[in-house]
């Protein structure tokens, strides 16, 4: 039998399934039979020392995982969650219904918001059985230890287990829930892990022997002598790709085609160029403004842009001003609760709405930038006008920074592309929030994870818009989103007219070594072919005929 989902990477693996353990009880309703503030000492001595453990966690990994395992640590720190504790305490019930009760509410509250805080919700229902497993002196639900390498199933994995998984132990990663972007497909891309999320495949059974292969996003169960003898041809054919010489990015023909990282701080930037990185073609700078009160003065934000360029000299480095707003609320930012906080003022509105935040960023960027021999090129997120493409240009400029860009997440900034790229010096494809928003999506919800997939016909099309406008202006096209982390679409993308590739920097290698199979006028028949399709999962499987008919 076979069952499918949304593959993370390349990878394949084979191994017995062990599931992860079921959630703990919902604790009791019963009054308590202690003082309210007894239990509220309780509530707040389990959440420190679930605190403590997070950071401790987090010291032992770098990237995504540690900045995600200190934001959790920070959620139970935060005075709104102690004070809605202590309401339900006023209720006379026990420390774990109080806090069950208040991370639930929590819960609730962020998964209507949609975006960037639905994800945190998922967090807060982790971090609300990890409390209560402390009042209870129970074992918190966690990844299972069957004594041998497994194959983990899971409803869905908590950033705390997915960050810290063994990967001497842990053969590959099935979740029943998230899509291509949720925490659990973030870091199984950045630990180079075999993942599938979002898979229908609840029927699995424990101790059975499967074969996870991401590349074609599907579990096999019961596999036969020969299905074994392939999977592990693949696995052997993996480990030869990624250790061959680390090469420019060029096709077949020998036409460039430059591999770029998508960082988020710059303690990724030594790994980066270790794997291949050609430059960056993604610098988030949200790192240094969430979770703060008051944004960073110039002078922080330039040092760590100064540690992002000396890494990289000579080499372009695209940083993406500020994306931020109602969907990642900063209060210095200003701005009121939004029903629909993905359709509002974030990105360049909210930065409109406190210029003087964008400009000392670009004022900070713009002294690293003079100190350093890296090409440095800025753009801004969720750009819907040509006005605000050229308004973000003129201000950039105005900074000393002369070369300026816009992201293209939007249907509207893709139909307009043309004109965008005449006010502006490049465009960079964000395929997870272009998927998302052409197919009214929300790219966080594994309700929906079947339609958040960039192989859609429609989203490709939009693609192609750009690179054609690019083309004709003779304007670089690159992309920047978690598309380019997979090898066939990579290729796709370049057909469809993209100059650049960015993405996580342990998908390079595997990107690298499929561009170097075909030529240019391959790739576009091979774009062609995804283009005629009706659905993702067609285009999919179109590419991959037309591509195995070059390659054999």
């Amino acid at each position: 039998m076979e069952y499918s989902g949304t593959g993370v990477g390349r990878g394949i693996a084979i191994g017995p399934v062990a599931w992860m353990s079921p959630p703990m009880p919902e604790p009791s309703a019963a009054p308590s039979l202690v003082t309210a503030e007894r239990e509220l000492e309780r509530a707040q001595d389990a959440a420190a020392e679930v605190a403590r453990e997070l950071r401790r966690r987090a010291g032992t990994v770098d990237g995504s995982g540690r900045e995600v395992l200190e934001a959790q640590a920070l959620m139970l720190e935060d005075p709104a969650v102690d004070s809605s504790v202590r309401e339900h305490l006023a209720r006379g019930v026990t420390a774990e219904r109080a806090v069950f009760d208040a991370f639930a509410g929590y819960r609730a509250l962020l998964m209507g918001m949609g975006g960037y805080l639905a994800e945190r919700a998922a967090d807060l229902a982790d971090l609300s059985q990890r409390v209560i497993a402390v009042l209870t002196h129970s074992s918190p639900p966690g990844v299972p230890d069957p004594g041998h390498p497994f194959v983990l199933v899971a409803n869905d994995l908590a950033p705390a287990d997915t960050a810290t998984l063994d990967l001497e132990q842990v053969l590959a990663v099935v979740t029943l829930e998230g899509g291509p972007t949720s925490h659990t497909a973030i870091l199984a891309r950045e630990k180079s892990l075999v993942a599938i999320v979002g898979a229908d495949a609840s029927g699995l059974v424990e101790g059975a022997t499967v074969i996870v292969d991401a590349e074609r996003g599907r579990i096999l169960t019961d596999p036969t002598a020969e299905d074994v003898a392939a999977a592990t041809a693949r696995q052997e054919a993996l480990v030869a790709e990624a250790a061959a010489p680390i090469t420019a990015g060029r096709l077949a023909d020998g036409t460039p085609m430059p591999l770029l990282a998508n960082l988020g701080s710059p303690d990724g930037a030594a790994e980066a160029v270790r794997l291949g990185a050609e430059g960056v073609g993604l610098f988030r700078t949200e790192f240094l403004f969430l979770d703060a009160e008051a944004a960073p003065t110039v002078e922080a934000q330039r040092d760590a842009y100064e540690r992002l360029l000396a890494a990289f000299p000579g080499r372009k480095v695209v940083v993406r001003v500020l994306d931020a707003g109602a969907d990642k609320p900063l209060a210095f930012l200003g701005g009121a609760h939004e029903e629909n906080p993905a359709l509002g003022l974030r990105g360049i509105r909210a930065l409109r709405r406190a210029e003087p935040v964008l400009r000392d960023q670009l004022d900070a960027l713009a002294g690293a930038a003079a100190r350093s021999s890296a090409k440095v090129e800025v753009m801004a997120p969720m750009i819907a006008t040509v006005e605000e493409a050229d308004w973000f240009a003129a201000v950039a400029r105005e900074s000393g920074l002369p070369v300026a860009g816009v992201m293209i997440e939007v249907p509207a900034a893709a139909l307009l592309a043309r004109r965008m790229l005449g006010v502006v010096d490049f465009a960079s494809i964000g395929t997870n929030d272009l998927t998302q928003y052409t197919m009214a999506a929300d790219r966080l919800l594994g309700g929906v994870a079947e339609l958040q997939d960039p192989w859609h016909p429609a989203v490709l099309r939009l693609v192609r818009e750009v690179g054609e406008a690019g083309a004709a202006l003779g304007k670089p096209v690159g992309i920047c989103g978690e598309a380019a982390a997979d090898p066939l679409l990579a290729v796709v993308l370049v057909g469809l007219g993209a100059t650049s590739l960015s993405m996580s920097p342990s998908a390079l290698a595997g990107v690298r070594a499929q561009l170097a199979r075909v030529t240019a006028a391959q790739a576009r028949e091979i774009a062609a072919a995804a283009l005629d399709a009706d659905d993702a999962a067609t285009a999919r499987r179109a590419a991959r005929a037309a591509a195995d008919a070059f390659l054999g």
